[in-house]
């Protein structure tokens, strides 16, 4: 019990920190690609972008399900990009913060190529990227496509579920309806301001009614983007099957108290199936998802705390 109450902990708190005092970030400038592939033509990301006069590095950082480039741990991983010296992406998935481009999926890595690809990263000569939740699951995606772009050097995934389909049964249980709700506002934010410039194939009236992701899965996304089921979408894009292609280094940390990602989601998949020699995971006793105590060590040598830690090991690779 106390180490569910600290998984608890750990989520919230962090969050509504942010809410009621939001760290001061360096000047940013707007940042913007075109994605091509898609069958209704480009559509358009949105983010952040810190440079850094003499930077040869960049951290490109990507949100969670339902979150935006403004997220509290996306924030925190720019601010601490900052004090390493290191230039900074903060991107939103398509659709995400409310530009109506569209909305992305669990395997839509095609996202962060174009990030990556982007003119705006060309100075830089190594890419650094680091996902939270989904964006973790996202960003192991494109490190194991062999499409990646040849200036990455390292990826690290904070919480992130690897099994699509036991993920969602995690947090479709009833006693997790606060973390699912949560989710399933920024989701239903994203497609409010899609369904104001596009049509989209379920009424926006009938989306706010959602309760579920599994339902949200199957009414939407299934639509959207041509899965026969969420079962279907859910075996295609898990990362799991692709941990063995892992093309760079990669990080994944895991909180055994997580209450969004359970423990029993994450190690019983990483048990089961073949992991690449790059691939580096740690598991902490300490924190929640995507949340942790500001004094956490990973044992890299770096200064205490989650961003410090991961940046070092980024840095180190």
């Amino acid at each position: 019990m106390r180490r569910i109450l600290h998984g608890h902990f750990w989520t919230i708190a962090p969050w509504l920190k942010h809410q009621l005092r939001a760290p001061a970030l360096p000047p940013s400038s707007p940042f913007s690609v075109h994605v091509d592939e898609t069958p209704a033509g480009p559509v358009r990301l949105l983010g952040r972008m810190r440079h850094r006069e003499g930077a040869r590095a960049i951290l490109v950082i990507v949100h969670g399900l339902g979150g935006t480039a403004d997220s509290y741990y996306v924030v925190s991983a720019a601010a601490q990009a900052e004090r390493a010296g290191l230039a900074s992406l903060r991107i939103n998935l398509r659709g995400a913060g409310g530009d109506g481009a569209g909305i992305y999926h669990a395997g839509l890595f095609s996202d962060l190529h174009a990030a990556v690809a982007s003119p705006e990263l060309a100075p830089y000569e190594r890419v650094l990227l680091v996902g939270y939740s989904i964006g973790g699951h996202l960003a192991l995606r494109y490190a194991a496509s062999g499409t990646h772009d040849p200036r990455l050097r390292a990826v690290a995934a904070i919480c992130p579920p690897l099994d699509l389909a036991r993920s969602v049964a995690a947090i479709d249980r009833p006693e997790r309806w606060l973390y699912r709700r949560h989710v399933l506002s920024g989701l239903k934010e994203m497609y409010s301001a899609v369904a104001s410039r596009r049509d989209v194939p379920l009424p926006l009236r009938e989306a706010l009614a959602i309760r579920t992701i599994r339902e949200w899965d199957l009414r939407i996304m299934t639509r959207w983007f041509g899965y026969q089921s969420p079962e279907a979408y859910y075996t295609s894009e898990s990362a799991a099957p692709r941990l063995r292609d892992l093309g760079v280094p990669s990080l994944i940390v895991a909180a055994e108290a997580d209450p969004m990602v359970p423990l029993d989601t994450v190690r019983p998949v990483l048990e089961a199936h073949p992991l690449s020699p790059l691939l580096d995971v740690q598991w902490l006793q300490l924190g929640g998802h995507v949340g942790f105590p500001g004094t956490l060590s990973l044992g890299f040598g770096a200064a205490p705390g989650l961003e410090s830690q991961v940046i070092h090991w980024l840095e180190r690779h």
